[in-house]
């Protein structure tokens, strides 16, 4: 067989050797990465269910994960996550989709107010931007706008301080307000508030929008921050569509999201050398799994499948030792609570 540009080339390049014959546990050279983090680097993280996964094994070895938005003092841890504490490094709950993102970083920088966000159940009112952080709701409007008022002061905070922003790509479709645009987590009707077509509108994000959407985010950071530099870090979510209001089936849905989302975390990655891509989706949805890596509803991520993606990160950046502090294989295990995720409320809407 004569010379040819595949002769010399890595196991990993390969199929046979790089994954059908591959430890899918530990997978050789699925991730390098590009810069190192500092164990003084004041991390921000953000993004779909699946980032508060990321942002527990941060925590768990030893990084600088901000946490502007902590619980009050009287508390209990267990009702921590339940009320959107101690979950990301504010209290903004799950962020979806870019233009979610977005949004908030127009609303910080006062760029855009959000319009219809204050929807009501059972005589209670809720922040539709954040629905899952009260959920039992407030007791009024006002007091629903002035918790807004205070979580953006604190955004502005953690956005200022953060030296690495981790954002988890999850969705493309969302639903909007049509009249001003405002994009919302979850439907209305859902967790609170009415389902009205006139007034609501489904879209679905294609690449050009994503693209726009997080180079325009990342213009306003710079603005907000003095042109002060940060490093980025994106990675996609594995977990699929919970339902789909694409008017196509779910399976295909969910193809065309996440082929969208990690076609726009590779071109970001590749354009810039201050964006890094973690593959956690790769990892999660490796077809050497058979499936395993997902609960019995194929949707939810295994424990086990968590501690997999997450061991390829720290194998590039290792776990920070801390004064008076211990790593051992025990505390270094995420905890298993529930994980907060207002998409999968759909799934009792199944027929």
């Amino acid at each position: 067989m004569g010379q040819n540009p595949y002769n010399d080339l890595p196991s990993s390049a390969f199929w046979k050797t790089g994954v059908a014959e591959e430890n899918p546990y530990l997978i050789d050279g699925i991730y390098k990465k590009k810069f190192s983090i500092s164990p003084k680097a004041k991390i921000v993280t953000a993004g779909s269910c699946f980032a508060q996964h990321i942002t527990r094994h941060l925590k768990k070895n030893g990084y600088n994960v901000l946490d502007v938005e902590p619980a009050p003092p009287g508390l209990p841890e267990t009702l921590h996550q339940k009320h959107g504490f101690s979950t990301y490094s504010a209290r903004y709950g799950n962020i979806y989709s870019v233009r979610q993102l977005l949004q908030l970083a127009q609303e910080v920088t006062n760029e855009r107010t959000p319009q219809n966000y204050i929807w009501k159940k059972n005589g209670k009112y809720f922040d539709a931007l954040r629905p899952n952080v009260e959920p039992e709701g407030l007791d009024s409007q006002q007091e629903v706008i002035e918790h807004r008022q205070y979580h953006l002061k604190k955004v502005r905070e953690a956005f200022e301080e953060l030296d690495l922003f981790i954002f988890t790509l999850g969705l493309t479709e969302m639903w909007v307000d049509r009249a001003s645009g405002t994009v919302f987590p979850t439907a209305p009707g859902t967790i609170a508030g009415d389902f009205n077509d006139k007034e609501y509108a489904f879209e679905n994000a294609q690449f050009r929008d994503v693209v726009q959407d997080f180079n325009q985010f990342q213009s306003i950071m710079k603005q907000m921050r003095g042109n002060k530099s940060f490093k980025t870090i994106l990675t996609v979510s594995p977990v699929p569509l919970t339902a789909t209001a694409s008017g196509k089936h779910v399976l295909v849905s969910t193809a065309h999201s996440k082929s969208i989302l990690r076609a726009v975390a590779g071109q970001l990655s590749n354009k810039s050398k201050k964006i890094d891509y973690f593959p956690s989706y790769e990892i999660a949805t490796n077809p050497r799994l058979h499936s395993t890596a997902f609960s019995g509803n194929l949707r939810s991520i295994r424990d086990e499948t968590v501690d997999t993606v997450m061991r390829h990160f720290f194998s590039e950046h290792p776990a920070v030792q801390k004064k008076n502090q211990t790593l051992t294989p025990e505390n270094e295990l995420l905890s298993r609570e529930s994980i907060q995720c207002e998409e999968a409320i759909l799934e009792m809407f199944a027929q």
